[in-house]
């Protein structure tokens, strides 16, 4: 089910963005944050951020957050890897 944000109008026309990018940008800012904090996983935070794992792991790492590698991730990445 979706969720719908009641954000000021205020602070609408207080945030430096171009309005077509707004949305686009608070879901990314949104995903990042709930990743950072560990609310969400890395494939649920770049599926709210609307990116693939390769640009969502650029975008953390340009804002500074390491990833959160669990080992079954490294498992998942090493069976992916034998197969190739």
């Amino acid at each position: 089910m979706p969720l719908t944000l009641s954000i000021p109008d205020s602070v609408l026309d207080s945030i430096r963005l171009p309005e077509k990018q707004l949305g686009k940008s608070l879901l990314e800012e949104l995903a990042k944050v709930l990743y950072a904090d560990g609310a969400l996983s890395f494939g649920k935070a770049r599926e709210l951020a609307g990116m693939g794992k390769r640009e969502f792991a650029q975008y953390l790492t340009r804002a500074g957050i390491a990833r959160h590698y669990t080992d079954d991730e490294l498992g998942d990445d090493l069976e992916y890897a034998r197969r190739q």
